[in-house]
């Protein structure tokens, strides 16, 4: 391979069928940036399920490099904010979708869409994170800012929780103190949400189950919702008095068939997370965070490290909820 030539993960289109192939790509071909990164981890994310799959209209124009986030080195850069050699990580921004993305060995990007990784995190935990990580913290952070404290002894629900999202988000809300209940439809995920630190588990079908009016009795503290759909309905109807609810994601569907009655009479709020509008301070606070309160040694529980080669063999499975913490993905395997 040249110096000019960079590996990448290819998605072209024909007869509206989407086919990945792993191949050499010029690095001219990049979209435009200010700044150049040698990437060495990225993951596989819901939307880059959706993305390799042809599912939806995530990308428009072909070809097209996937992957939502990635981790790397600068090794170019037209920016006073980034020097070479600087480690960054990049979350949003529509990366992978309307812009080529992580599963490169090389990316170009606006400096505006980087942030300066902390130093106690490589590039391979960061991806353990990921934009995962990174929703999950921005989800506990809108829960904090509406009043959510640990000491209450009251539980907070994670629902998905043996997701990306709802993994971290266990890991994170265990280690700052809250009693955490971890919502989930797989037995065979009790005893991993147990060791990420989950006080109770509640199954699928209890979470499903609508309450008998527009309120039901009063359950949880707060909540981060993964989920969506009917889950998300019942759970606002049980959330305490003033309690808020962070959904991300909306796996299961984005319709809000309830009542206005929990937030009229008990004045609960439900949080949009977005992790592509978020400020630049906000996402640098975020990292910031999760380098000092998320436990690394609970990194290597909630996820694993496979290689870009073998990733469009992953995406049903994510897809089909098949998938157990986070996907790291290796660009130079």
């Amino acid at each position: 391979m040249s110096d000019d030539m960079i590996r990448a993960l290819l998605l072209e289109e024909y007869d509206g069928k989407v086919t990945p192939t792993l191949t050499d790509v010029s690095e001219a071909d990049l979209p435009d940036g200010d700044v150049t990164v040698a990437v060495e981890y990225s993951t596989l994310n819901y939307k880059d399920g959706m993305v390799l799959r042809g599912i939806g209209r995530l990308v428009r124009h072909y070809p097209h490099v996937p992957g939502v986030d990635f981790a790397g080195v600068v090794e170019s850069s037209a920016s006073g904010k980034f020097k070479p050699g600087d480690r960054v990580v990049l979350n949003g921004w529509r990366v992978g979708e309307t812009h080529w993305g992580g599963y490169a060995t090389k990316a170009r990007v606006s400096s505006d869409w980087l942030v300066a990784l902390p130093d106690d995190i490589s590039t391979e935990q960061a991806m353990a994170i990921g934009t995962a990580g990174y929703t999950a913290m921005l989800s506990v952070m809108a829960l904090e800012d509406h009043g959510l404290t640990p000491g209450s002894g009251d539980e907070v629900l994670v629902t998905g929780a043996a997701g990306g999202v709802g993994s971290i988000a266990v890991s994170l809300l265990a280690e700052l103190g809250h009693n955490v209940a971890a919502g989930t439809g797989r037995e065979d995920t009790h005893a991993y949400l147990e060791g990420l630190g989950a006080t109770s588990i509640v199954s699928r079908a209890d979470l499903e189950e609508p309450a008998k009016g527009p309120l039901g009795r009063e359950r949880w503290a707060g909540a981060i919702d993964a989920v969506g759909g009917v889950i998300l309905v019942n759970l606002l109807a049980t959330l305490k008095s003033g309690g808020s609810c962070a959904a991300v994601g909306l796996a299961a569907g984005h319709q809000l068939n309830g009542s206005v009655m929990p937030f009229l009479l008990r004045g609960v709020n439900l949080l949009g997370i977005d992790s592509v509008m978020c400020p630049l301070e906000r996402r640098q606070v975020a990292w910031d965070r999760l380098s000092r309160e998320l436990p690394k040694e609970k990194l290597a529980e909630a996820a694993q490290v496979v290689p870009v080669s073998e990733i469009a063999n992953y995406a049903g499975k994510i897809l089909e909820g098949q998938v157990k913490g986070r996907i790291v993905v290796d660009v130079h395997k």
